[in-house]
């Protein structure tokens, strides 16, 4: 799944998030209690978040019929959109357009990719990323992947470039849950 291995990638980058991966995300989720997942997968993200007390309003893939580059979200409510889309980049971006210009967005893909030209773009619209190093994309493997992740706010409305979070410890303690 890596730009050095010579694994085969999965089809459509159907890898699961694994809990580890969105720990490290909640301290940053001010004012979101509701998300849309348009890019669900079999739903792991959307447990992990359900677990801390967050609300999924709307869940779609394109595997399941729903293309979240077309897909109306007009009448669904939500505070931010949080999703490990595909990372193949001729998804990724335009999902990054679509995305921010609809609400706040946070994104689960590659730490490298802010470093690139590539990223020009959009890093203007980023407004926070979170470094989380590698993930364990599969529960059995010993290995984790070969790339640092991280993730990504994005908004339209902003326009100051990002601030880069500390890389966040490695902790026993749990997060905290939302308040009901």
């Amino acid at each position: 799944m890596g730009k050095r291995s010579d694994f085969q990638r999965m089809t459509a980058d159907r890898y699961q998030t694994p809990r580890t991966g969105v720990l490290p995300l909640l301290p940053h989720l001010h004012g979101v209690r509701s998300f849309a997942e348009p890019c669900v997968g079999e739903g792991k993200l959307v447990r992990w978040l359900e677990e801390f007390g967050y609300r999924c309003t709307y869940q779609g893939d394109i595997g399941t019929g729903q293309d979240a580059l077309s897909h109306p979200f007009d009448d669904i409510a939500f505070d931010a959109i949080i999703t490990n889309p595909p990372w193949t980049r001729s998804v990724m971006h335009p999902l990054i357009e679509r995305f921010m210009a609809i609400a706040p967005t946070w994104l689960l893909f590659d730490a490298d990719w802010a470093m690139t030209l590539q990223s020009r773009p959009y890093m203007r619209h980023c407004s926070t990323i979170v470094p989380i190093g590698r993930l364990k994309w599969f529960e059995n493997s010993p290995h984790t992947g070969m790339d640092n992740c991280a993730w990504y706010r994005f908004h339209i409305q902003h326009v100051d470039g990002p601030r880069l979070m500390s890389a966040t410890p490695k902790s026993n303690r749990e997060p905290e849950r939302l308040s009901t």
